[in-house]
């Protein structure tokens, strides 16, 4: 090895964050679903002349580009900041990420509720969702389950002085 190799420094692993790989591309597809949804459906929105449906579509389209930018940060390689961004959403934890899409979603149907902001922000909603239900973590075995409950079951019958069932 040579003295660079040893000098460089070793790329340190992302921080384990409890999702599997297919999780995760799950996440960044339904992402990039969400931002495509979201910019159709925004700019249709903003084919109006009442302000609150194009506040909601320039809104809708601005949660679009921030999709595209937290999500697959490739495809806006002509901004220079994109990769800065998408590090920097990466360093999210699943449930900040959780309530950062879903209320980015929320703000356009409350603003002018229709079909059209329903159905665009529903993909985008639905990807804080998934964000939201991989910060609850991995779901447990049940052989740890019985086991804690067995444990539990123990711990009662020896504060209350009985064993199986019967007063000592």
């Amino acid at each position: 090895m040579s003295s660079e190799e040893t000098a460089a420094p070793s790329k340190a692993a992302p921080d384990d964050d409890g999702m599997t790989w297919w999780y995760r591309w799950l996440c960044k597809i339904a992402g990039v679903l969400g931002g495509i949804s979201c910019a159709v459906s925004g700019v249709w929105n903003c084919v109006t002349v009442n302000p609150l449906n194009i506040a909601a579509g320039v809104w809708m389209v601005l949660n679009a580009f921030v999709l595209f930018l937290c999500e697959v940060p490739f495809c806006c390689q002509f901004i220079e900041f994109a990769n800065a961004i998408a590090a920097r959403a990466d360093k999210f934890k699943p449930w900040q990420k959780a309530l950062f899409y879903c209320g980015m979603a929320l703000f356009p149907v409350f603003l002018s509720f229709s079909i059209t902001t329903l159905f665009g922000n529903a993909i985008a909603f639905a990807t804080g969702v998934l964000y939201g239900l991989a910060s609850l973590g991995k779901k447990g075995d049940a052989v740890t389950y019985a086991r804690l409950q067995h444990q539990k079951q123990g711990d009662e019958e020896r504060t209350a002085g009985t064993v199986n069932g019967v007063p000592e």
